[in-house]
């Protein structure tokens, strides 16, 4: 049986968000808007390269409160109120318990397009933790990929709304 031409793509999309989503880890080179790195993999002109090991995607995804910023993998990421831009991160011992830096090699995913630039900034015990307009990047421990539901906590947790125009692809 053939497979239709929206089956084969729905396919690769999903082999690729798998590939996205199984990397990981810890580094220091910042990174801005480009969504990929020169192709020197051997792929056809215009195809993004595979994220290198320890790359952490960062997408656009669309939730009940908008457009926001998000891993790869689905999970939101969060600014603290008590952290400032270009400063060191405030969310510490307890606190990074519940509310874990999001650590890596930063890198816009192909179909996202941010205002703001991506870097890292040092953490106390000496890793890189990724920062978005200068402001250090959580997660919520616990939380479900596609949930906004930190949101809001004690007045000092957001998200990073974004706009429908930052999706560059399948609008």
């Amino acid at each position: 049986m053939r497979k239709s031409g929206w089956s084969v793509a729905a396919a690769g999309l999903g082999s690729l968000v798998l590939l996205l989503t199984a990397c990981g880890g810890s580094s220091s080179s910042p990174a801005g808007n480009a969504g990929s790195t020169p192709n020197a993999g051997g792929q056809p002109s215009g195809a993004p390269d595979l994220p290198s090991p320890g790359t952490t995607v960062l997408i656009v995804e669309h939730s009940k409160l908008g457009w926001v910023l998000a891993e790869a993998s689905g999970f939101d990421v969060y600014t603290y109120g008590g952290d400032t831009r270009g400063g060191q991160p405030t969310c510490t011992g307890a606190c990074a318990a519940i509310w874990p830096a999001v650590t890596g090699i930063p890198q816009v995913g192909p179909a996202a397009s941010l205002p703001y630039t991506l870097g890292t900034v040092t953490m106390a015990n000496g890793g890189k933790q990724i920062t978005y307009n200068g402001y250090p990047l959580y997660t919520l421990k616990g939380a479900r990929a596609l949930s906004t539901k930190g949101d809001g906590i004690e007045g000092k947790w957001h998200v990073i709304k974004l706009s429908k125009k930052n999706v560059t692809w399948g609008t």
